[in-house]
């Protein structure tokens, strides 16, 4: 007898019950013939004057900070992971044959095709602007893959949603934030990249939280008693396990120096769960016993998030730099 942990019977009916939902929902993704593409961000090396292209692109990249480039390249590193993100979600859409044209299939491979363009555009805009080493950069994408992901919430189908919906709106914040830092170091075209990036996540975070409120809706007592689970515990960050072969906390660094330019924050965290317990409506879900329990400390949670956050504050201000191997050693 197995003693792997069996999804739950009753998940896997509500979320079959939510195909058409999800069919509904599908036009979250971008027809692809209108869809934009890496390329369209970056210098035509098959153009006639190609050269000229290439040093207006990489001018302005002289200007971006060794702060910008770690937080940069650190989302860089979390995005190209994808493989790793999509096998977990599988979970949910169950595509055993890789084709199936159920909606939640349909929904899972157009998502991972929109999402794959955003580590294959700051990939190549890094490599192109010539500042940071790609080859440690590409050895920590490796480690990354390797290392695997574990969102921590098998064999709870509920909890990817959760997961998700919470994930999106971070991942939202943070290159929204990226791009903003990137304009005010004068970087008009980097600006443009994670603002665009950013509205991908920003409609695939639509799907997921709007897939957990339809979940709730069916299933109020087991929904509210998943988000609680996840929400007890910090929500696992898919790029905890990068390595770049030198740095055994190499994650923990790149959050400090995220954390220390505002670019994803405590307060951001506490914000998200703000946000994810109104949309769902949680305080007002008629639940009893476990549930009910789990109601109220989700009503209470993000008050209890935000509590800790000048204490981090003050700790993150203190850490001394550190070298990245990304950019040739130099600290940040």
């Amino acid at each position: 007898m197995s003693d792997t942990p069996a999804i739950p019977d009753s998940q896997k009916e509500v979320l079959r019950g939510l195909r058409a939902f999800v069919q509904e929902n599908l036009g979250l993704l971008l027809p692809i013939e209108k869809a934009w593409q890496p390329s369209d961000y970056l210098p035509n090396l098959g153009a006639p004057d190609w050269r000229e292209q290439l040093d207006s692109f990489r001018a302005p990249t002289e200007q971006l900070s060794d702060d910008v480039l770690v937080v940069l390249i650190g989302d860089m590193v979390t995005e190209e992971a994808l493989p790793s993100y999509s096998v977990s979600l599988n979970l949910i859409a169950g595509d055993e044959e890789g084709t199936s044209q159920d909606p939640w299939a349909l929904w899972l491979r157009g998502w991972t095709s929109e999402e794959n363009r955003h580590g294959d555009l700051l990939n190549a805009f890094l490599r192109l602007m010539g500042r940071v080493d790609m080859r440690s950069v590409e050895v920590t994408v490796h480690h990354l893959l390797n290392n695997g992901f574990d969102p921590r919430v098998f064999p709870d189908l509920y909890a990817g949603l959760v997961y998700t919906a919470f994930q999106e709106r971070a991942t939202k914040i943070s290159h929204n934030n990226v791009g903003r830092f990137a304009g005010g170091e004068g970087n008009v075209a980097l600006e443009s990249i994670c603002r665009r990036i950013a509205g991908d996540e920003a409609r695939h975070e639509a799907f997921y939280t709007r897939a957990m409120n339809a979940v709730i809706d069916q299933d109020p007592e087991g929904g509210v008693i998943t988000c609680a689970r996840m929400l007890r515990r910090v929500i696992a960050m898919p790029g905890r396990l990068m390595f770049d072969g030198k740095d055994p906390d190499l994650f923990d660094h790149f959050s400090i120096v995220a954390q220390r330019m505002n670019v994803y924050t405590v307060r951001d965290y506490a914000d998200i769960v703000r946000h994810l317990v109104q949309t769902w409506e949680i305080a007002k879900r008629a639940v009893t016993g476990k549930a009910a329990r789990a109601q109220d400390f989700l009503c209470k949670h993000a008050e209890r998030v935000e509590s800790q956050a000048d204490v981090v504050a003050e700790r993150i201000a203190a850490e001394v730099p550190v070298p990245f191997s990304w950019i040739h050693g130099r600290s940040a």
